[in-house]
């Protein structure tokens, strides 16, 4: 019975458990073996002591009658990741006995020398770009809607704002927009960000701060934190966003203003674009999966000079991208849900990227007059000068 099995080993679970209380929480919401009220309880239960908080977890999951579905959780394989001691408890079949502690630390012993080498422990946090600073970091949106003509209207940007604004506000962020920007000002502004000394600057850019469910005048200098997001809602061509007042700017520039020359503050820091402007004029046609050779390719990576970066745009090259006047962009809305569900889980940002393009890939988009071939939408991620995994992780407070 999975309810004596998990009895049988309660206080082995607790202790292993105990080691990210955090995780495992977040780990049974997700599974929705607890409710958002649960949650909100469970964290405001001897903040900080972790031991505790996963005692009441435990002893919750046990009163609800959700043992089963906890072991399942318990042998998941991202948790077995994070907790590498659950692989030697034994749940039985027909209600066979858990190991005994000594057993379990003999096994663990064995696992660091054999399947965990001493320098796992380490690297497992070394290969990850801390995030401890709070805020975690700045996200900027630069939002531009109207282009001159009030009938030239970017639709449904603003759904994009909001929605990039709550999930990096529920990741840690401090959120600021600025809106319609022509060429020039999206220069300015950059460098304004990059070096965050001048308020005025900032003031008269007509930045606005992410407050609750709202964005209100900014009022006091930002601060970069341990990441940098930059989101671009625009216009563009082909490696390139266009200003309100039409003329374009390379998004080259837009990223270099940040690098280690000119952003001493975000050396060795992630800074992270993502572009959600056409990068031309085609539509991508969709082949059936008959019609496509798949081939696996070896290419060498990127050398540039810049590090920490990763650019990832709403299409690929020479394509238009999609946004609807009233629900936002496809792949900003992607963007939001993929990140909500991976940050979640643990992912890092390339792997919920993969998620974003394996989502908008899926969708079509109507069909060509002529041959009855779908419309399709890729996005794509590139200029990956990451040089450790960036891992988000949901605000505790």
């Amino acid at each position: 019975m999975a309810h004596n099995a998990i009895v049988r080993n309660k206080t082995i679970i607790q202790d292993i458990l105990s080691a990210d209380a955090q995780f495992i929480l977040n780990k049974v919401r997700e599974k929705t073996l607890i409710t958002d009220r649960d949650y909100k309880k469970l964290k405001t239960i001897n903040k900080g002591n972790a031991e505790d908080l996963v005692i009441q977890l435990v002893d919750m999951l046990i009163d609800k009658g959700r043992e089963s579905e906890f072991i399942e959780v318990l042998q998941d394989e991202i948790v077995l990741e994070t907790y590498p001691k659950l692989k030697h408890v034994e749940w039985g079949v027909s209600g066979s006995s858990a190991v005994s502690s000594s057993s379990l630390k003999r096994s663990s012993e064995r696992s660091l020398s054999e399947d965990a080498p001493e320098s796992h422990k380490s690297q497992k946090t070394e290969d990850k770009y801390p995030l401890t600073s709070k805020p975690t970091g700045l996200c900027v949106i630069i939002n531009n809607e109207i282009f001159g003509d009030p009938e030239d209207k970017r639709s449904g940007t603003e759904r994009d704002a909001e929605s990039l604004a709550k999930v990096f506000s529920w990741l840690g962020f401090q959120v600021l927009m600025c809106k319609d920007q022509t060429a020039s000002d999206m220069a300015q502004v950059t460098k304004l960000l990059a070096d965050l000394k001048n308020l005025p600057g900032l003031q008269e850019c007509k930045l606005e701060e992410w407050s609750d469910v709202r964005f209100t005048p900014l009022r006091g200098l930002p601060q970069h934190g341990d990441a940098f997001v930059c989101c671009i809602l625009s216009h563009g061509e082909e490696n390139m966003v266009l200003g309100v007042d039409h003329k374009l700017v390379a998004i080259s520039d837009i990223t270099s203003a940040f690098n280690g020359e000119h952003c001493p503050a975000l050396l060795g820091k992630p800074k992270v674009f993502f572009i959600q402007a056409c990068q031309g004029h085609s539509l991508q046609k969709g082949l059936a999966v008959d019609d496509i050779i798949f081939q696996r390719q070896m290419k060498e990576d990127y050398h540039p000079i810049e590090a920490d970066f990763l650019v990832s745009k709403a299409t690929v090259g020479k394509h238009q991208a999609l946004r609807h006047h009233i629900s936002g962009g496809i792949f900003i809305q992607s963007l939001c849900e993929q990140l909500r569900k991976g940050c979640n889980r643990g992912e890092d940002i390339l792997e919920i990227l993969v998620h974003v393009n394996a989502d908008v890939s899926k969708k079509d988009f109507g069909k060509t007059k002529d041959t009855e071939k779908v419309w399709k939408r890729m996005p794509e991620f590139g200029n990956v000068t990451l040089t450790r995994k960036l891992v988000f992780s949901p605000c505790s407070s």
